[in-house]
Parts: C-alpha cells; sequence; structure tokens
C-alpha cells in the first residue's frame, strides 16, 4: 500500500532490529515501568503460530514509524469444535506520530489484508475507543470468552471483529491466546539490556 504520505509493506529480516526499537519507544512506560512488547515481538517471530505474510512495516520518509502483526490461535467451542481465528499485535507507532492518524491506516490496511487471505476472525485485547472505528466489538457480543477471567470479571478490553461476516455465527467459546505472549520478566531484563538504557518510571493509567 502507497500513498504520498507513507508505505505498508512487509517486514523484512534487516528490519528486525529497526522493529524491536520502534516497539519499545511506542510502549515504554505505557502499561508498566519499562515494556515486554518489544521482547515478544522478537519472540514471536519464531513462533510456528506467527504469520509471515502478515508482519508489517509502516514507512514515512524512508523511516519506520509503525509495525503490526498477527498470530493463528483458536476458539474452544462449546460445542467441541476448535474455531481458527487470528490474534494481533503488538501494533505500534512512534510516539512522536501517535494520534495522527497513522495507527488506524497500519491497522486497516493489515485487516483488509487478512481478509483477504482468507482469515475469518481478529479477537485481541485492546480500547474500544481506538478499535471501535474499525470495526471491533466487545467479543461477548459474539458469545466468546476471555481464558480465565472470572465470571461477571470486567472483560471490556477483549475485543473480536469478524472478517468473513456470519464466521462467528453460532460459535460461543472460549479463546485461547498463542503460548508465545507469555514471556518471564527475566528473560525481558536481559534482552533490553542490549538496547540503550531508558529509565523505567511507575506512570498513572499502567495496568502492570
Amino acid at each position: 500500500m502507497n500513498t504520498n504520505d507513507y508505505t505498508i509493506r512487509l517486514e523484512r529480516k534487516e528490519d528486525c532490529r529497526a522493529v524491536e526499537n520502534l516497539v519499545r519507544e511506542a510502549f515504554w512506560n505505557v502499561y508498566r515501568p519499562g515494556c515486554s512488547e518489544h521482547f515478544v515481538i522478537h519472540v514471536l517471530r519464531d513462533d510456528p503460530a506467527f504469520v509471515k505474510e502478515l508482519d508489517f512495516v509502516m514507512e514515512k520518509d524512508g523511516e519506520l514509524i509503525g509495525q503490526n502483526m498477527f498470530m493463528r490461535t483458536v476458539i474452544d467451542a462449546d460445542d467441541g469444535r476448535v474455531i481458527p481465528v487470528l490474534t494481533m499485535g503488538p501494533i505500534g507507532i512512534t510516539p512522536a506520530l501517535k494520534r495522527q492518524g497513522y495507527g488506524k491506516k497500519l491497522l486497516d490496511c493489515s485487516l483488509e489484508k487478512a481478509a483477504a487471505l482468507g482469515f475469518g476472525a481478529v479477537l485481541f485485547e485492546g480500547s474500544i475507543g481506538f478499535y471501535g472505528h474499525s470495526g471491533f466489538t466487545y467479543a461477548r457480543s459474539f458469545g466468546i470468552r476471555y481464558h480465565d477471567l472470572p465470571e461477571g470479571a470486567d472483560d471490556s478490553f477483549f475485543l473480536c471483529r469478524e472478517l468473513i461476516p456470519g464466521y462467528l455465527s453460532g460459535v460461543t467459546g472460549i479463546y485461547r491466546t498463542p503460548q508465545g505472549y507469555y514471556v518471564d520478566d527475566k528473560d525481558v531484563e536481559e534482552f533490553d539490556k542490549t538496547f540503550p538504557p531508558r529509565e523505567k518510571l511507575r506512570l498513572p493509567g499502567q495496568i502492570f
């Protein structure tokens, strides 16, 4: 995808370190002091569930400014079926260009490509305030439950969008997060030492 302002293309091997640094900058001190997302993406590239055909970067003036990626996962349906779906992220935009529309452009393009490859639905954790503008709604409205979440707990973070209309019709069940997203804090710390030092801060709004 090309416009006068930006380009969206598949990630190349030589992009990997720059993408990890971009993700680190995008998520640093956002959800926790420091971040783990740059290590998560480093690990997920080698995961069998990783979808190389949906591993995107965004460029502007020859510089990487954003990225998004997808993983295969499943819904364990209440009727015994296993329903293939996608999950997404981390998705990030360089801090200097946040809230300028680039994130939505990258997201919408990514979803269009995923639909073109025949994937039926995307489920992941995010804010309805942002992702609702790209067609996501609460996963509960499809009858899909988040694994390990106690009954009655807030599930407003758990979102879903069908890529094939009706793909989840008649499906209720439990969404399974790919194991690759679960990383050890000690491994994150060791990986982070290979980047320039940054101060970790405890800030309002962090959730970890």
